[in-house]
């Protein structure tokens, strides 16, 4: 049945469905969306940068004078960059686009899924990801991950498309979409790519032939569509651009193979000028690695291995249905050993499927630096195995074997629910009691009572689908409720402000706002790192240079350089303390050195502060 027949033939609930499914979304993204202020005030840092500077927007610049970059490409902050253009920056302008990326993810995915599994299907993974934990942290949050999901989802729509009838221009809008994720948060959009190669490479209705060609075309789409800005990029002077943070050559194709690509996979070190190939940064006060994990700048996610999203740090943010998807895809893929190359059923499982089993892996096995919450990028393959499989588990339902995996899933579900709950006690605990019962009654009723009930096993449906989301859903709606800042935000009810001082702006220092919102130079005040100087620029609205990038380690700018900003009276103040994983060594510490021995200071504000227009 082609999909104009379809939807003639779609049932009039349908509609109103999907319509109540984004209404709710954008309800529980975009409420109250500005809880959480400048979030990671590293990137309202570059957002605000960019509202003032096109060359900064261009590159994603941490101040508006150009000196350094994000660690990232920029394409997260060109869209909360306009944004703030158009409606002043602020909070609010920065973090509704991300809610709105949210909402947009939600309803492609009920597309993609919709077109080749119905749209019960659909809703049911469009809900899945709508009221997964850590989709509700990061669309209301202002990490690149929000764009990154909707990038991944909408190449995963242009792929289904294409399926349908081979068409080349879907495949290479697919590829298109692949690409920007590139220029969003750089190899994590590559995770997806086995999975849209798999399916396509099996289930397009076309020879094999033409079936390889459009593939390498899409590869080709891939290129120039991530290519654009790295080529314009390498093509600019570097003496008129800002430094790449995070690379060691100044490079973007250097930090995409490097600290954010093969470094995070393998852990070799953190980028920018500090110290790499496993050694242990310094880091600041209040910091330090946990114990038992690794150097490198990692371990930030423990131990390797495929038990890691399942443990007390990974385990709330994304995997209450990863278990009943694994049962879920064994299931289907069973089921359809023998169906017709094109079958659409298998396509669909190969295509979400594989995006799960790829991702699971990768991240499971990470030895560099990662985060629970880049477990996000997993949601939408989780919840779309999970809507195919239990649609065409339901259908079946007439057959024993069928109803014996579904209530494997719903069991898997309610128990796996019930665990985490358990590790925050103190947290509603009747829910976890709830949502006990309630699984335990459709399980019996799918095992041994369903033929006998024939007339409710729409309520016996819902009733699984209450114990199986009851957990994850009131987990989201907490998270969602819940105040986000800093660089390694938790979606957990018992944990929700993330890690102390990692990424996230200090209190905002009255006297020292006053003391930079007068002046005029090009650069309000310098400090060292973006962990701190960030809070600065937010807290006085005036341009900062943080010294080093990110983590400070960065060699820009040089001595040499800073010494010429200053002569040319471009600088006005130094605000030691600065924060960075870079310590004294380095270019941050020549400079830090410099300015201590040739500049007057002063305490403003309970901090030090160098006055770099008079000399000693």
């Amino acid at each position: 049945m082609d999909p104009a027949t379809a939807a003639r033939r779609r049932p009039r609930w349908v509609r109103p469905a999907v319509a109540l499914l984004l209404a709710a979304t954008a309800a529980l993204y975009l409420i109250d969306v500005a809880i959480s202020g400048w979030g990671n005030s590293f990137y309202a840092m570059a957002v605000q940068a960019g509202t003032e500077s096109w060359k900064a927007w261009f590159f994603g610049s941490l101040d508006p004078g150009n000196i350094v970059t994000v660690d990232k490409p920029p394409f997260s902050l060109w869209v909360m960059g306009l944004s703030g253009r158009i409606f002043g920056f602020d909070s609010w302008s920065m973090l509704v686009p991300d809610a709105l990326a949210g909402v947009a993810s939600v309803g492609l995915l009920y597309l993609a899924v919709r077109r080749l599994s119905g749209p019960g299907a659909g809703l049911l993974a469009g809900a899945a990801l709508a009221l997964t934990p850590v989709a509700a942290l990061m669309f209301r949050f202002n990490n690149p991950d929000a764009f990154l999901v909707l990038l991944m989802v909408a190449g995963a729509y242009f792929l289904v498309r294409a399926l349908e009838k081979a068409g080349t221009g879907w495949l290479l809008l697919a590829g298109v979409a692949i690409g920007f994720g590139f220029l969003d948060k750089m190899l994590q959009a590559f995770l997806v790519l086995p999975a849209f190669v798999l399916a396509y490479l099996v289930a397009a209705p076309t020879s094999l032939g033409r079936r390889i060609w459009q593939l390498f075309a899409a590869a080709g789409a891939v290129l120039v569509s991530a290519g654009w800005w790295v080529a314009a990029v390498a093509a600019w002077p570097a003496s008129d651009r800002p430094y790449i943070s995070g690379s060691t050559d100044n490079s973007v194709l250097q930090l995409a193979f490097g600290y954010n690509g093969l470094g995070r996979i393998f852990g070799q070190g953190h980028g920018g000028g500090g110290p790499r190939g496993g050694a242990r940064p310094e880091l600041p006060a209040g910091l330090d690695f946990p114990a038992g994990r690794g150097g490198g700048f990692g371990g930030f996610g423990g131990q390797t291995g495929l038990t890691r999203l399942f443990t007390q740090q990974f385990g709330g943010e994304a995997s209450w249905l990863l278990p009943a998807a694994l049962i879920g895809l064994v299931a289907g893929l069973w089921f359809t050993r023998r169906a017709p190359r094109t079958d659409r059923t298998r396509a669909a499982l190969l295509l979400w499927g594989g995006w799960t089993v790829v991702t699971v892996v990768v991240l499971s096995y990470m030895s560099g630096i990662i985060h629970p919450y880049y477990t996000v990028a997993l949601v939408p393959g989780i919840a779309a195995t999970v809507g195919v499989t239990v649609r065409e588990l339901w259908r079946g339902r007439a057959q024993l074997v069928p109803r014996v995996v579904l209530a494997l899933m719903l069991a898997a579900s309610v128990v796996w629910g019930f665990i985490l709950l358990g590790r925050a006690p103190d947290w509603q605990p009747w829910l976890r009691y709830t949502a006990l019962a309630l699984g335990a009654l459709g399980v019996a009723v799918l095992l041994f009572g369903l033929e006998r009930l024939r007339r409710i096993a729409p309520a016996v449906g819902a009733l699984g689908l209450v114990a199986a989301l009851l957990g994850t859903a009131t987990s989201t709606i907490a998270t969602a409720a819940t105040a986000h800042t800093g660089g390694q935000p938790s979606s957990s009810p018992s944990n929700g402000r993330g890690m102390r001082g990692f990424g996230g702006a200090t209190q905002s220092n009255v006297e020292i706002d006053r003391l930079l919102q007068a002046t005029e130079n090009k650069w309000a005040a310098a400090q060292t790192g973006a962990m701190q100087s960030a809070g600065l620029a937010l807290g006085s609205g005036k341009p900062v240079m943080a010294i080093g990038g990110f983590s400070g380690s960065d060699p820009a700018p040089t001595l040499k350089q800073f010494q010429q900003y200053v002569g040319a009276g471009e600088v006005h103040y130094f605000v030691a303390g600065g924060r960075g994983f870079g310590g004294s060594r380095g270019t941050s510490g020549q400079i830090t050195t410099w300015v201590e021995r040739n500049f007057p200071s002063a305490t403003v504000g309970g901090m030090t502060v160098y006055d770099l227009t008079k000399g000693k």
